[in-house]
């Protein structure tokens, strides 16, 4: 992984390495009952890093997640603020990691220049990034958004694995419901200790609602919310009112 300079360019990641479905709302509640139980480790500073599949099968959503992260900073901001790295994928072999931003504008500002390409999934490399920048400095959260998974399962779950022992849980968001990337995404979460939860078009507000609470707790954990619910955000009372059942 590039280190990125001050100037903020984004930095090329070159590292080259390789039944019976719950309805929505049971997996919604079950994502937030394990997130009820889970910490920021140690001083993260409000750190999380955003990951996106940003191949072809992406684009009708790209504009979604563009929208999404802007609300994620503007709920965090109450509480104290979040500085979030995106990572993305595209194309043949292309993954770049950006700066911290610290304003949700910057982030807009980076993802908007974004298209997707057609490509293979490049997961591995996301985590590689993920465990690159936890070793300088504490994590929060990694989130990634994706739709499948076509890379060798237990490559990707032993990269899992180093992030959850440097106390890194993964919160992985699947659009639609591919069996496979199902599978490996449930796996990744178990091992870091994180949670998955599926989304599709019908539940895109869903989807905001639980990234914004995974922005509060990377700035402050479960406190933070409370606060925030206190000072009359909706979407905070409604995220507790599920997480005290």
């Amino acid at each position: 992984m590039t280190k990125t300079g001050e100037s903020g360019k984004e930095a090329i990641a070159t590292r080259t390495e390789t039944g019976s479905l719950r309805s929505a709302d049971t997996e919604i509640s079950a994502f937030l009952d394990k997130a009820k139980g889970l910490q920021p480790a140690g001083d993260c500073g409000g750190r999380l890093i955003f990951a996106l599949d940003a191949t072809m099968s992406r684009q009708p959503t790209w504009d979604q997640a563009c929208h999404i992260q802007a609300e994620m900073f503007q709920e965090a901001g109450k509480i104290g603020g979040l500085n979030i790295k995106l990572v993305y994928f595209r194309g043949f072999g292309e993954c770049r990691a950006s700066r911290w931003f610290e304003r949700g504008e910057e982030l807009a500002h980076a993802m908007s220049r974004i298209y997707c390409q057609g490509g293979r999934t490049q997961i591995r490399k996301v985590l590689s990034a993920a465990l690159s920048a936890a070793e300088k400095e504490n994590i929060a959260a990694l989130v990634y958004v994706g739709d499948c998974m076509e890379e060798d399962v237990d490559l990707l779950c032993d990269r899992a694995g180093q992030l959850g022992m440097l106390g890194v849980p993964m919160f992985l968001f699947q659009e639609g419901r591919d069996g496979v990337a199902e599978r490996a995404f449930r796996e990744m979460a178990r091992l870091t200790g994180g949670a998955y939860c599926p989304f599709d078009a019908g539940s895109a507000k869903q989807l905001a609602d639980l990234l914004k609470a995974v922005a509060i707790f990377a700035s402050g954990g479960r406190a933070a919310l409370e606060k925030l619910g206190k000072q009359g955000g909706q979407g905070a009372r409604r995220l507790l009112e599920q997480l005290k059942r």
